[in-house]
C-alpha cells in the first residue's frame, strides 16, 4: 500500500510540473483603441530566458502558455509606442493582464533604441528577428526556422508557413540553389542569420505584381548578420570513428555574399548514412521552372526509375556518399544578373531486406492464397549531376528578358540477389538494373509594359529528355508461365510449351528501353489594365509534344546465344504526338473584401499514336471554365473557393502495348485506347 501511494504522489508532482497556465489580456493604446500585431514576451525572470511569445489579434488580445510556478517579466512592443515591463508571478491558476501603450514619438530625439521587435509587420512581409528566438545552440537554418512561431520545417526540410510550402529561399535577395529549402535548412550555418523575412503574395515578376493570383506563395529572404557581409565565411564538420568498421564524416562549406556577387561552395563525404542529395531529390529537382501550362491541360512527361530500391529515411545497411555544389549570382551591371549552379552527387548503397506478400486467389477461402517471403541483399550506386545557368536582363522597369538552361545527368546501377519463398518453392533470383537519363531544359520568359494600361508576358520552355534503363534477370524458375509459354497443366510445368522463352537451367532474361521526349510549351498573356481593381487577361498558347518509346524482350541461353522476343507482344516500337493549342479569357476584379476572378479556356487537341504498323489520331475540342474567389476578413484570415476542370492526358509509357517488365515478378502493357478524363 505504502508502494502505491508514493507512486500516486510521485506521478502527481510530475503531471504538476509539466503543467502550464495561459498568461492573457488585451494590450491598447492610450485612447483605449486595441492594436493588432503587438508583439507580448514572457521572459523567466530568473535566468531572463524567453519562455514564450505572442502576437496581439484585431481585438488587441494576446495568450501564452507558459509553466507554472515561475515569475515572469512580460514585454510588449509596437512600432512607435512603448509601455513598462510588468512582472507577474504564476501558480496553477491562468493570469490575465493588459497593457496600455503610449507614444514616444516625444522623446524619439533624447533616447536611443537598443530593443528590436521579436517580429515585425510590414504589408505582406513578417520579419524575424532570429536573435530574440534563439539560445545560441543552433546549427542550421532548420534549426532556427523551427523555433519561429508560424514556421515549420519537415523531415525533408520542407518549409510551410501559415500551413503553405515555401517555393523558394533567397539569402540577400539571391537565390539559393533555386530556392531549394532542403539545401538551404541543412547548410546555412544559424550564427550568420540576423532576420528572416518571410514574403507572402509572392510574385518574383514585379510588372506580374496584383495581376496573378499569389496567394498561395510564399518565399523566405534571409538577411545576413553585417559581419558576414563582404566577407568570406565558412564551417567545417569532421569526424572519424574507429572499431570493427572505421568511419569518417567531413563537410567543408564556404560563403560570400556582396551587393556584387556571391559564392556558395557545399560538399559532404561521409559513410555514416547521411544523404544530402538522393535519387528522389535530383528527379524532383525542376531548377526553379515552373508549370507555365495554365490554360487546363495536365499533361506530364514521366520518369522511369525501372524499380530501383528506394530508401526509408536513409535506412541501409551500409551508405557511402560524396557530394559537393557550387552556387553563384553576378551582377554584371545594372541590367544584367547572371547566376548558376552545379550539383554532383555519388553514393553508394548497401541494402538488406524482408519482405511478405499475399497474393490473394479468386476462392473464397483464405487458405488458397499464396504467400511469399523474399529476403534481399542489394548493391546500389548512383551518380547524379546538375548544371543551371541563368541570365536576367532588365533595363528598366518596363521590360525583363529571362534565360534558363537546366541539365540533369545520372548514372544508376543496383544489383539485387534475392531468396524468394512461397509454397514449397525457394528460388534466388539476381536482378541487375541500369539507367542513364539525361535532360536538358531550356526556358524564356519576356515581360513587357506598354503603358498603364497594357502589360504582356510571352513565356516558353523545351524538354529534350533521354532514358535508356536496362533490366536483367536469372532464376530457375519459369519467369512469368503463361506470358513466355504456353500452360498445358496448371500443376506441372515441365508440360508447357516453351514459346518464346527457351528451356534453361537458369532463366537469364533482359529488357532494353530507350524513350525519347522532346516537348515545347509557350503562352503569350495580354493583360489590359480597367483600373486599380479589375484587369482583363487574354491568353493563347501551345503544348507541342513528341515522344519516342522502344523496347524489346531477350534470353541469353546458357550456351551465351541470344534468343529475342520477336511478337510484337513482346517489342514496342512507338512514336506519340501530342498537341494542345488553346486560347483563353479571365476577368480578375476586386471588391471590397472580396477577389474574383472567373475565366474560360478552348483547347483544339490533336494526338497521333503510330505503332504495331497501324496509325490512331484523334482530334477533339474541349471548353474549360475555371473560378477563383477570395474573401479577405484580415491579414492573418481568408477564405479561398477554387473550381475547375482539367483536362487529363496520359504519356507515352501507359500507350505502348508490348509487355514491359517493372521487376522480377511483375509485367504490364499499355493500352492504346486510353482516353483522356476531366476532373
Amino acid at each position: 500500500m505504502k508502494q502505491k501511494i508514493l507512486y500516486t504522489i510521485l506521478l502527481v508532482g510530475i503531471t504538476m510540473s509539466a503543467q502550464k497556465v495561459q498568461i492573457t489580456g488585451f494590450v491598447k493604446d492610450s485612447l483605449g483603441n486595441p492594436l493588432e500585431m503587438a508583439n507580448v514576451i514572457a521572459y523567466k525572470k530568473a535566468d531572463n530566458a524567453m519562455t514564450a511569445y505572442g502576437i496581439t489579434n484585431d481585438f488587441g488580445k494576446y495568450k501564452l502558455s507558459v509553466p507554472v510556478n515561475e515569475t515572469y517579466k512580460l514585454r510588449v512592443s509596437f512600432i512607435g509606442l512603448s509601455a513598462n515591463d510588468k512582472t507577474i508571478a504564476v501558480t496553477t491558476q491562468d493570469v490575465t493582464t493588459n497593457f496600455e501603450m503610449t507614444s514616444e514619438a516625444d522623446s524619439l530625439d533624447e533616447v536611443e533604441i537598443v530593443y528590436e521587435m521579436p517580429v515585425v509587420v510590414k504589408g505582406d512581409t513578417l520579419v524575424y528577428n532570429t536573435d530574440s528566438f534563439t539560445n545560441g545552440n543552433e546549427k542550421k537554418l532548420g534549426d532556427v526556422l523551427e523555433k519561429l512561431p508560424g514556421i515549420e520545417v519537415n523531415d525533408d526540410g520542407e518549409i510551410e508557413v501559415e500551413g503553405k510550402t515555401v517555393s523558394k529561399v533567397m539569402v540577400e535577395g539571391k537565390d539559393f540553389f533555386d530556392g531549394d529549402s532542403k539545401l538551404a535548412t541543412k547548410n546555412i550555418p544559424a550564427d550568420a542569420l540576423d532576420k528572416v523575412e518571410v514574403l507572402r503574395n509572392y510574385e518574383d515578376v514585379g510588372q506580374m505584381r496584383g495581376l496573378r493570383n499569389t496567394q498561395d506563395q510564399v518565399a523566405i529572404n534571409i538577411k545576413l548578420k553585417e559581419g558576414k557581409k563582404n566577407f568570406w565565411f565558412g564551417e567545417i564538420t569532421a569526424g572519424a570513428g574507429v572499431g570493427e568498421t572505421e568511419r569518417y564524416l567531413v563537410k567543408p562549406k564556404l560563403f560570400y555574399y556582396s551587393p556584387k556577387y556571391s559564392l556558395n561552395i557545399l560538399t559532404d563525404f561521409n559513410d555514416i548514412g547521411e544523404v544530402p542529395f538522393t535519387r528522389r531529390d535530383y528527379f524532383n529537382f525542376t531548377g526553379g521552372f515552373r508549370n507555365i501550362g495554365r490554360g487546363g491541360t495536365s499533361f506530364n512527361v514521366t520518369t522511369d526509375d525501372l524499380a530501383f530500391a528506394v530508401l526509408q529515411n536513409n535506412r541501409a545497411n551500409e551508405i557511402n556518399t560524396k557530394f559537393g555544389a557550387a552556387n553563384f549570382s553576378l551582377s554584371a551591371n545594372k541590367k544584367l544578373d547572371i547566376s548558376g549552379y552545379g550539383i554532383v552527387s555519388d553514393t553508394k548503397t548497401d541494402l538488406i531486406t524482408t519482405t511478405r506478400r499475399t497474393y490473394i486467389d479468386d476462392t473464397s477461402d483464405s487458405i488458397d492464397n499464396t504467400i511469399e517471403e523474399t529476403f534481399d541483399n542489394t548493391e546500389q550506386r548512383s551518380k547524379l549531376g546538375l548544371l543551371k545557368l541563368s541570365a536576367s536582363y532588365r533595363p528598366n522597369n518596363d521590360f525583363r528578358l529571362d534565360y534558363d538552361i537546366f541539365g540533369k545527368l545520372s548514372k544508376q546501377e543496383e544489383d539485387d540477389v534475392f531468396i524468394s519463398e512461397r509454397d514449397d518453392i525457394s528460388e534466388d533470383i539476381n536482378e541487375r538494373l541500369e539507367n542513364n537519363p539525361f535532360s536538358v531544359k531550356q526556358n524564356l520568359n519576356n515581360y513587357y509594359t506598354l503603358n498603364s494600361k497594357n502589360i504582356f508576358a510571352f513565356e516558353a520552355q523545351h524538354l529534350f529528355q533521354e532514358e535508356d534503363p536496362f533490366y536483367n534477370a536469372i532464376r530457375s524458375e519459369i519467369p512469368f508461365r503463361g506470358v513466355f509459354t504456353q500452360i498445358t497443366n496448371p500443376d506441372d510445368s515441365s508440360l508447357d510449351t516453351y514459346n518464346p522463352l527457351e528451356e534453361s537451367d537458369r532463366y537469364n532474361i533482359n529488357q532494353q528501353k530507350n524513350v525519347k521526349t522532346s516537348k515545347f510549351d509557350a503562352t503569350l498573356d495580354y493583360y489590359y489594365i480597367l483600373n486599380k481593381k479589375s484587369n482583363l487577361n487574354f491568353t493563347v498558347g501551345s503544348t507541342l509534344s513528341t515522344q519516342k518509346f522502344d523496347s524489346d524482350i531477350f534470353q541469353i541461353l546458357d550456351n551465351g546465344n541470344q534468343n529475342d522476343f520477336e511478337a510484337d507482344e513482346f517489342t514496342n516500337d512507338v512514336t506519340y504526338k501530342f498537341n494542345d493549342v488553346y486560347a483563353g479569357l479571365h476577368y480578375k476584379f476586386i471588391t471590397g473584401i472580396f477577389t474574383f476572378n472567373p475565366g474560360v479556356s478552348v483547347h483544339n487537341y490533336s494526338l497521333k499514336d503510330e505503332q504495331l504498323g497501324t496509325t490512331a489520331k484523334q482530334n477533339e475540342w474541349q471548353v474549360l471554365p475555371d473560378f477563383f474567389a477570395l474573401v479577405q476578413f484580415k491579414k492573418s484570415e481568408s477564405l479561398r473557393f477554387n473550381y475547375s476542370i482539367t483536362a487529363n492526358y496520359t504519356d507515352v509509357n501507359n500507350l505502348a502495348e508490348g509487355y514491359v517488365f517493372n521487376n522480377y515478378n511483375s509485367l504490364s502493357q499499355g493500352n492504346r485506347s486510353l482516353e483522356n478524363a476531366l476532373y
